[in-house]
């Protein structure tokens, strides 16, 4: 099972690694000024800022920063900017990103030993059977149609159109399935993950748009001309508007 960690692992070297990388371009003053704020305040005020994924971003710093703090800024300010403001969500979705990125973690589900390449594999899986199983099944065809669609969306675009394949709304709706199959789960509230879950598929298509913001930004910048990257973005400012109205 998928738990949010990434945040919890923060300590004094990733606070003031990123306070540094922020302020080491101004006068000493505003960088004390900046440590005096990180004591006060607590270090969510400079993740939650603007500037630290463009810091953590630029130069041969980037190679200096963990993945960890590198994710993490990299999905709340996505989500920010769609108006989401849970930090565990955020968490979560940071780590679901990193672990997803391992390996064959990503077809792959906690228990499993096939692997699954359709989400209508994992939701056949699922609903035969009754038990913590039926869980982690369930989480996985939510994160599995979260990743897909977050990280891949053009990808999904194009065998759209060369076969015919199920859009982006396919998955929107058998990831918010699979989530809120989850949600519903005992084993999901004692692990803690109840709301979590619940959240993820309430917000599905929000945070499948979120995600798209760090793929298309950071993982896999257009090339050349994309005009169905520029209608997709262009549909999906309308359908979920930035600020979440």
């Amino acid at each position: 099972m998928i738990l949010p960690g990434i945040r919890s692992s923060f300590g004094r070297t990733e606070a003031a690694f990123l306070v540094w990388l922020t302020t080491r371009n101004e006068p000493e003053a505003a960088r004390d000024e900046a440590f005096a704020r990180l004591a006060d305040e607590g270090f969510d005020v400079f993740l939650d800022d603007p500037r630290a994924a463009n810091a953590l971003l630029a130069g041969r710093d980037f190679s200096t920063a963990s993945e960890q703090l590198v994710f993490y800024v990299l999905v709340r300010q996505a989500l920010l900017e769609g108006g989401m403001e849970d930090r565990v969500l955020a968490d979560y979705l940071a780590t679901l990103l990193l672990a997803f990125g391992r390996a064959r973690r990503a077809y792959r589900p906690d228990g499993e030993e096939a692997e699954f390449h359709y989400l209508v594999d994992i939701l056949a899986a699922a609903t035969a059977v009754d038990t913590e199983r039926a869980l982690m099944l369930q989480a996985h065809l939510g994160e599995f149609a979260l990743w897909l669609s977050g990280l891949f969306p053009d990808h999904i675009s194009a065998r759209v159109r060369r076969r015919g394949a199920p859009g982006l709304d396919y998955y929107e709706d058998m990831g918010m399935r699979g989530f809120r199959a989850a949600a519903r789960s005992r084993a999901a509230a004692e692990h803690g993950m109840d709301v979590v879950y619940e959240q993820c598929a309430a917000s599905f298509p929000g945070l499948r748009v979120a995600l798209n913001r760090v793929a298309d930004r950071h993982f896999f910048p257009a090339r050349g001309d994309r005009i169905e990257r520029l209608l997709r973005q262009v549909a999906d400012r309308f359908e979920h508007p930035p600020d979440g109205n």
